[in-house]
């Protein structure tokens, strides 16, 4: 079946300077999917983000949501788009109550129809007994539900969540990735921006990794994770740093199609595991390398970024230059 694009981006580039942010993205979304970009801080998600809500202007390169331009037609784009920021943008003395049914009425809701949906949102976030909370008197958690719940009383055709979770409990992450699907089935475009990996995994119809402002894939999460060879990752946590000439051993068994070395464990990407467990635990015993711990699991989208961009998703997090 073909599907509908929503948002066709296309060479989509930003620099600060000589700082290249966002590196000539080619991208389409599809009408009611819930798109993931996923990535690490500093890798371009929230820079393409605000060009696509017409915050800052491109460099080079543009989109068209819904037949709009974001470069020629911004006010119309700005009609059909919301946003969720990372940071919550509160001022430090109104309430949720008052910022929210502010909101609501700016996105076209009357009087007591207003109030109605902020509360039906606010009841939803676990957020009613703090309506009337001075926003400097709010948690991170909460501040960011306030913010989230903007785009949910709005209900954009295309809805853009960014870091919709970070500072949130276990137990409101899974309300607020419910609310999020929700939003989808009424018909809503979402896309959403997120350095959780599991975020990423259960929500998503498709993902794109993003590192160094590159798309590096592209894909659903089952089909990310089927292009990492051997169907098995074994993880062997160890003393210290393996040997090249170890790693050449490793990799020169018939079953491992790729090992890899990072935050001290060493993984290998394989079939039939636990065939060859022993004589790989034996190998590095007898270099006299010390083994921690064994686990064996399937591809997750963290050996699927590994795959694409050489380092797990942790590591580029602290390689990160972004600054918005």
């Amino acid at each position: 079946m073909t599907q509908e694009t929503m948002i066709k981006i296309s060479g989509l580039t930003k620099y600060y300077g000589n700082y290249l942010a966002v590196d000539h993205i080619d991208l389409d979304i599809y009408e009611g999917e819930i798109f993931g970009l996923l990535g690490p801080n500093g890798a371009g998600k929230t820079t393409t983000l605000l060009m696509l809500t017409t915050v800052i202007k491109p460099t080079e390169g543009s989109a068209i949501i819904m037949g709009y331009d974001i470069r020629r037609e911004p006010e119309k784009v700005r009609e059909i788009i919301g946003m969720a920021f990372q940071e919550p943008k509160l001022y430090w003395v109104n309430t949720p109550w008052e910022i929210l049914v502010w909101h609501a009425k700016v996105c076209g809701y009357k009087g007591k129809e207003a109030k109605e949906i902020v509360r039906e949102v606010l009841d939803k976030l676990d957020m009613w007994d703090a309506r009337n909370k001075r926003a400097f008197q709010l948690s991170g958690g909460m501040k960011k539900r306030v913010e989230i719940a903007k785009l949910f009383i709005q209900r954009p055709k295309v809805a853009i969540f960014d870091e919709p979770t970070s500072q949130i409990d276990v137990s409101g992450k899974h309300k607020i990735w419910g609310m999020i699907r929700e939003l989808r089935s009424e018909g809503s475009t979402i896309i959403l921006a997120t350095n959780e990996l599991y975020e990423a995994d259960i929500l998503s119809d498709r993902v794109g990794i993003i590192h160094k402002g590159k798309i590096a894939a592209l894909g659903s999460p089952s089909a990310l994770k089927d292009m990492i060879p051997g169907g098995d990752v074994l993880e062997i946590k160890v003393d210290r740093l393996v040997p090249e000439e170890i790693r050449s051993e490793l990799e020169a068994i018939p079953e491992v199609s790729r090992v890899s070395e990072s935050d001290g464990t060493i993984r290998l990407y394989l079939n039939r595991a636990e065939e060859i467990l022993p004589s790989v635990v034996q190998l590095l015993v007898s270099k006299e390398i010390r083994v921690r711990s064994v686990n064996m699991r399937e591809p997750t989208l963290n050996d699927v970024f590994l795959h694409f961009t050489g380092m797990t998703i942790t590591e580029a997090e602290g390689r990160g230059d972004e600054w918005i």
